[in-house]
């Protein structure tokens, strides 16, 4: 049956929070190469994800009743949007790369 993403995301970040490090550090290190803003905002926009849900995990941030997180209704659209958009960019990026350079030839 199909589940939809934003619920498959919350399964995996909320226990361990520290998975969302992955993607921050995969889009940092792109940016890094590539010099591109985007995406040095996407992996730090996942890397402040990640360091704002070890603070709920450990109630640092909410006030007892953290299992009801309404907040996640507008975090997980913007991480899934933030990160299709830098993905999507990359990808743009190397095909005009490509094509550049088989221009030249």
């Amino acid at each position: 049956m199909f589940v939809p993403l934003d619920s498959r995301m919350g399964e995996i970040l909320i226990p361990k929070p520290y998975f969302a490090l992955i993607p921050a550090v995969v889009f940092i290190a792109m940016a890094k190469v590539s010099r591109l803003r985007l995406l040095y905002l996407a992996g730090g926009v996942w890397a402040f994800y990640s360091l704002y849900e070890y603070l709920m995990k450990f109630r640092i941030l909410c006030s007892g009743e953290c299992n009801i997180r309404i907040d996640l209704l507008a975090i997980y659209p913007f991480l899934i949007f933030l990160t299709a958009a830098a993905s999507l960019y990359v990808i743009y990026g190397i095909a005009t790369r490509k094509r550049r350079e088989q221009s030249t030839m």
